[in-house]
Parts: C-alpha cells; structure tokens; sequence
C-alpha cells in the first residue's frame, strides 16, 4: 500500500558573501559588490554581512577615491588579464575580483522539482528529497519509493513511469528554466577537488536516467572559490554538476586537472557520482582570470565544449581566435570594469571564427565605480552563465534567440532584478 506524500510550504532567504582579492582597486570593487540587496525577483546577491545598504550608499562610503581606484593604466591592465602566468595576476596592484571577506550563503526562490532536459525524470526514495529555500509559495514533490513519481509540467502534474523502455535523450536539466533563481537543492562540498582546495556542487536528487553535464568554475586572481558560492550553487540547482577550482593561473592547468579528477570520480564505486557524468558534455566559466582560465581550456581540452568568460578577455586579442570553429565563447565585461578594452580586444580579432558572443551589462548603479564594473558578471548578471550553459551544454535551442539577433532577452533586455540593461552582439552563429 503507498504511504501519502504530504506537500509543505517552505519559506526562506539567504545573503550571500563574498572575499576580497588583492588591494589596489578593493575598495571599488568592494563597494559594488557590498551594496548587492534582495531583488524584486526574489534573488539575493552578494553583500556586507549584517548590512542591508544599497550600491550607491556603498559608493558613498568609497568617498572620492571611486574614480581612481577604477582607472587603470593600459599597463596594469595587462598585468591582471595577460594569459601568461598567474605570477603576472599576483604582481600586479590591480585585483581581479574583491569582496568584503564573507562567504556568501545559499540562494533559493524557487522550489521546482528537478526534470530532465527532454522532460522527463526516473523515481528516487523519498529521503533523499530535502526542502529547498522557497520566496514563493510552491508545495514540493518528494519523490516515491514506488514506481511511478509525478514531475512538474509546465502546465500540469504528469505521471511519469521510472520503468520506461526509452531513456531521456540530453544531459539532466532542472524543470525549473528561469536562470535567476535557484532550482533545486544541491550539495555544497569545500576542500574538496584533485588539490583539496576547490568546492563540488552538484543537485541532491542525481537523476537515474541522464548523465549530467559539468561545468568548472575559476576564481579571481587571488580570490577564494568561496567567494562565489552563489554562482556555484545557481549553477548546481540547474542540474549540473559544478567543481571550482582553488585557483586561475589562466593557463588551462587547473582546469584540466580537475577535469581528470572529475572522470576518476566518474568512474569510482565509492563516489556518488559514480557514472552520473557526460564527461563530454563540459562548459567552462570563471571571473577574470577564471574567465583567462576557462578561455584556454576551451582551446586545450576536447571535453570541453564552451567558455563564458566573466569580466575578463585577453589583451593581446590572443584568445578567442584560437577557438575551434565546433566550440562556442562568450565574453561579458562590465560597462566601467577595467576588463573592457580586453574583452573587446579579445572578440574583435579578426581571427575569431567560431561562434561567439560579446556581452555588456549597462546602466549599472551609480556607485564608486560609476556603472557596472569588475565584479559584475559573476553576482548581478549570473543569470546570462546559466542561460548560455543551458543552451550549449543542455541543448535548449531555443535560447539561441535570447543572445543572437536585434533583440532579445540577453541581446537589448533589461537584467531581471536589477537596474540596466544587457547590451550584446554575435558572430559565427
């Protein structure tokens, strides 16, 4: 006889903190990322612990040192965005992402049972489901014991049986597809990766049927993975699979390490990710010299597939032309950061022949840093790496359309939740 499922209504919210990189433009980037508040969308970015201000009193508090702290020479710029070393990174008095020394803490508005990409999901034990953190009022669906379990349609509860004779074609997805929140829980495991220093996140409720998709994630230069628990987490709650890495040298290195410790995972008994991994099926992204990191392993490494550069670019222009025409690379750079001459150097090499995109975010707070600057991708405009990732890695074509075109969501939209607006432009599609 089935035991009854009880639906419950959880409510929750969490701030989300972040640490601080090197020391000559901190307090900029400090105080873009310290005002970061609760949005009307229900997403919780990064901010002071305790304090509820907004990015322009956090530019208040920058006082009027702002403008020069975010005005770099040509010369310090290519110290923090040349893809040589991570010494160069080190060396240089600019940063290449900063926060206010907090680690940030889960995000979730969203409570959607997970799915597949192609719409469907086997049954797993009810004590494996755990409550998400929900804004809004949504009853979630522990899974049954049983054969058959019910899974969340856009339009009505389907029953879907675990025993079906055709498997789910396509990586793993959340049901849930709006990219600014989180949608499903996920876990969350520190010192962990080949070197003991990177973060694994992956959703609770690992399907049965897919494989899921990875993505790996680097840091700033100088930056604690940490520092970005709320990219790692939204990424995770979408169905995949999400290492982060210790640290970006911007030479592929690390990346490719992890990747490797990944496939071991893969293939181990004893790991719970023991055959869940389309070790084929990888996306790389990361925040400036993460984005330098994540740009090369597209270039190295056959596994992965796509590159979502955060606020970074080479400055040579050396980069993205030397991405296979089969791969995809996005660069997002912020209106006021000091990586935008990189990331446009970097995408107007008449080299580039593969597929790419080159992405603004504009109209940002009028704070220390005067607009949208170094630190934005990675908090503010999350959604667009999750929404690229969907697209390339879980084959949701049709978001083709939110980034290529005249206009789009991702090409002349507003950011969701935030003021501006997205500014973007493609090639090679």
């Amino acid at each position: 006889m089935k035991s009854k499922i009880l639906k419950t209504v959880v409510l929750a919210s969490s701030l989300v903190f972040f640490n601080c990189g090197d020391e000559a433009v901190t307090s900029a980037i400090n105080n873009y990322a310290a005002g970061f508040s609760s949005s009307s969308a229900g997403e919780v970015q990064p901010g002071v612990e305790g304090s509820s201000s907004s990015v322009e009193q956090a530019g208040q508090q920058q006082g009027q040192n702002g403008a020069a702290e975010v005005s770099s020479s040509s010369t310090a710029e290519n110290a923090v965005f040349s893809s040589s070393s991570d010494e160069s990174c080190l060396a240089s008095s600019l940063p290449d992402a900063c926060g206010p020394g907090t680690n940030p803490l889960p995000t979730s508005s969203s409570d959607a049972v997970p799915a597949s990409s192609a719409g469907a999901q086997s049954a797993t034990s009810s004590a494996d489901v755990q409550k998400p953190a929900s804004s809004s009022s949504v009853a979630e669906k522990p899974a049954s014991s049983s054969s058959e379990k019910k899974v969340e349609s856009s339009s009505s509860e389907k029953k879907v049986e675990s025993s079906s004779s055709e498997a789910p074609k396509g990586i793993f997805l959340a049901s849930g597809k709006e990219e600014e929140k989180d949608q499903m829980q996920v876990e969350y495991k520190t010192r962990t990766g080949w070197d003991g220093g990177g973060i694994l996140s992956y959703p609770k409720q690992l399907s049965s049927t897919q494989k899921h998709g990875v993505v790996v994630w680097g840091p700033g230069g100088g930056t604690e993975p940490g520092a970005y628990e709320g990219m790692i987490r939204r990424l995770a709650s979408h169905g995949f699979v999400v290492i982060a890495l210790k640290e970006s040298p911007g030479d592929a290195s690390q990346a490719i390490k992890a990747l490797d410790w990944l496939d071991k995972q893969n293939k181990d008994q004893n790991s719970p990710l023991f055959g869940k991994l389309d070790m084929n099926t990888v996306g790389c992204s990361g925040h400036s010299m993460g984005g330098l990191e994540s740009e090369q392993a597209v270039i190295k490494d056959k596994r992965v597939l796509t590159a979502f550069l955060n606020n970074s670019g080479d400055w040579n222009g050396a980069g993205a032309n030397k991405v296979a025409t089969d791969r995809t690379i996005a660069i997002l750079f912020g209106e006021v950061g000091m990586e935008k001459d990189n990331a446009k150097n970097d995408y107007n090499n008449a080299g580039v022949k593969a597929p790419a995109c080159l992405i603004e975010m504009t109209g940002g707070p009028r704070n220390s840093e005067g607009g949208y600057g170094h630190g934005s991708g990675s908090w503010d405009g999350m959604a667009a790496t999750v929404a690229w990732m969907r697209w390339h890695l879980g084959g949701e074509t049709e978001r083709k359309a939110d980034f290529v075109g005249s206009s789009g969501k991702y090409i002349d939209g507003s950011i969701i939740g935030k003021q501006g607006k997205w500014k973007t432009q493609c090639k090679n599609f």
